[in-house]
């Protein structure tokens, strides 16, 4: 499994800008979020954004309404003798109503959000998984399986908590500041100045923290990666650890990476948690500071200066509540830091999923009635001048001067040359690494060949659609893989259209239906935890019924009886013989008494073919594959 790097040195200097808390690519990642929202959830978000207006118009309207109560009720009505208060009651009243459209505003815009993130979690996990079913072996060869769970789970998840809450609130505070700050300008010039002082002071302290933790929350969910990989990969092997008594080790291993995690989780909330005092006792010493100025200006020590500058109580009292309205929402925003700054990290990751590049399958050709035909539309001449429109499926699989590596730095297959013909039994023999089944991923499309050509039938493997390539073959891998569902399901899982007779013939055939018929409900007995409950032979068994419920001109067998005892292989072997007979098949078998009978046996060593022929021809030649047969090392210099 591929570790992160756990780096520390990731922060910002401390004197970046604004911009650099949350960088181009940050933004640009983000601002792809926020039009996936919009494009599905265009007029909920809208109507979201209108209903956080007037919530925060009627929050202001109560403030604001304050001057007004001390100014023009209070006080008037503390200076005559017999005090009307009808007309407060109507002021109280109406500002009741307001306030009561505001909290059905403000649970609107919650109750939609909710559905609107858990919408869009929704369709990212969608499109994750079509994403993910589209993608080339090769992606899944290089990156580890808990990796990309926790893309699906801790990333997503981020991005639900970011919109659900994030997005309204840094929207909620925007429209609070701007019409707070228009608010303010109205009352005094004066006291927004010293607003306005406080605020950058918060900006500039929440620029600087942010900015410093934004290179831990990326650590943190690398960190969050690598423990789930590990989990992953601790469960899928958990044998081996107990039958090497590992678990000491295990242990020592996970302490490790979850003290990264720890670490780095703990290094990126720390600084975040730091925000919110730092700008909450800013605003506070902004409230100080304004309650000075003006009461300054209210008891006319700037008099002198300028008469206009003098306020009266009410509007000392609304400032200080429209301070605390403006500030606020700064302090809001640089709470939702750690949210938008773990979001970004979340969302890279998942679009660098989305945007991973998927199989390609340009083929003209598709599987057609037992006949390989050209799509709608194609034309046979510009393609295959020597192919007719309907060209019959042989399983007739060619290499010629066939190159392929893995990576562009490392060939691993030389020169193949295999020429078949339909029908024959082709085994493949070698040590381990020889590219035994590099050949056969080829064969299926796994990967592409690097140089020379790949024949199916006289097609290249490329012009032939991927999903009409696979479905002409059967392919029984070294390691099986059982899904939870019923023992019937499973062996159905070759073919989606079989009838259940069908599917306990192929059973019958492979000699599985005897230890299936032993099993608690038989056919229905459902099986999880990937056949745990079976023996590796077993499981074998319903991978190679699955493959001959397919019925395919092409099977592919990729040490498909090495789990099997030999008792148990004799009576496979018949089974075998019957679904390899008219078919094309490739074998790959360490158990050389198992391929004697093949029409081919192509010999390799190091990416080469060194020898080919028949059992009898290759037990002449006296050369490597006499050497595996028999194991005698006296003839090879």
């Amino acid at each position: 499994m591929r570790q992160p790097n756990f780096n520390r040195n990731h922060g910002p200097r401390m004197g970046e800008n604004l911009s650099a808390t949350l960088d181009a690519s940050k933004k640009s990642t983000l601002l792809r979020l926020f039009r996936l929202v919009m494009k599905h959830y265009r007029w909920m978000v809208l109507t979201v954004f209108v209903c956080i207006a007037v919530s925060s118009v009627t929050s202001l309207a109560s403030t604001l309404f304050t001057r007004t109560l001390i100014d023009d009720y209070i006080v008037p009505l503390t200076q005559v003798a017999n005090p009307e208060y009808s007309s407060l009651l109507q002021a109280l009243f109406k500002l009741g109503l307001i306030l009561l459209l505001g909290v059905v505003c403000s649970y609107s815009y919650n109750r939609l959000m909710i559905y609107v993130s858990q919408g869009t979690q929704l369709r990212l996990r969608k499109q994750l998984f079509e994403r993910m079913e589209r993608l080339p072996l090769s992606y899944f060869d290089s990156h580890s399986h808990g990796e990309m769970m926790s893309t699906y789970t801790n990333d997503v998840d981020s991005l639900r908590q970011v919109i659900s809450t994030s997005m309204a609130q840094v929207f909620n505070s925007m429209i609070t500041i701007v019409v707070t700050f228009t608010s303010m300008i109205v009352l005094s010039i004066p006291l927004t100045l010293v607003s306005i002082f406080i605020a950058i002071l918060m900006s500039i302290s929440t620029t600087k923290l942010g900015a410093w933790s934004r290179g831990y929350f990326r650590t943190q969910q690398e960190s969050l990666a690598a423990v789930n990989g590990f989990i992953e990969e601790m469960m899928t092997g958990q044998k081996v650890v107990k039958t090497f008594c590992h678990e000491e080790q295990a242990i020592r291993d996970f302490e490790r990476i979850n003290e990264q995690l720890r670490s780095s989780a703990c290094n990126a909330n720390r600084i975040a948690s730091i925000v919110m005092p730092v700008n909450g006792n800013l605003g506070n010493l902004g409230y100080v500071l304004i309650a000075i100025v003006g009461a300054s200006l209210a008891l006319g020590q700037f008099s002198i200066i300028n008469s206009q500058l003098s306020i009266s109580l009410g509007t000392i009292v609304a400032f200080l509540q429209l301070n605390k309205s403006f500030t606020q929402p700064i302090s809001h925003v640089s709470q939702q830091i750690n949210s938008v700054l773990n979001a970004s990290v979340g969302a890279e990751r998942v679009f660098r999923l989305m945007d991973a590049e998927p199989e390609k399958d340009d083929g003209s050709w598709v599987m057609k009635d037992g006949c390989w035909v050209l799509k709608d539309g194609e034309d046979s001449n510009h393609h295959h001048p020597k192919l007719t429109t309907h060209h019959p499926i042989q399983g007739d699989v060619d290499f010629q001067h066939v190159d392929f590596g893995y990576v562009p730095e490392k060939q691993v297959l030389f020169d193949i040359n295999i020429n078949t013909s339909p029908g024959q039994k082709i085994a493949f023999v070698g040590g381990t690494g020889a590219g035994k089944t590099t050949i056969i991923n080829l064969i299926s499309r796994f990967y592409n060949v690097t140089e020379g050509k790949l024949l199916y039938d006289g097609i290249p493997v490329n012009d032939i659609g991927l999903e009409s390539l696979r479905r002409s073959m059967s392919i029984v891998l070294q390691e099986t893989h059982l899904f939870t569902a019923s023992v019937l399901d499973n062996i159905r899982y070759g073919r989606l259209d079989a009838t259940d007779e069908e599917c306990r013939e192929a059973a019958r055939l492979v000699g599985a239906d005897d230890f299936i018929q032993r099993l608690a409900d038989g056919y229905d007995t459902i099986l999880s935890g990937d056949g745990g409950n079976l023996s590796q032979g077993e499981r074998q068994l319903l991978a190679i019924a699955r493959a001959a419920i397919a019925n395919p001109p092409v099977l592919i067998l990729d040490e498909a009886t090495s789990s099997i005892d030999t008792h148990t292989e004799q009576l496979v072997q018949r089974g075998m013989d019957s679904i390899m007979r008219g078919r094309t098949t490739f074998v790959i078998a360490h158990r050389l008494s198992t391929v004697r009978n093949a029409d081919q046996i192509i010999v390799l060593d190091h990416g080469q073919i060194i020898e080919h022929g028949s059992h009898d021809e290759l037990i002449q030649l006296k050369g490597k594959y006499y050497q595996l047969y028999t194991g005698d090392t006296s003839l090879l210099s």
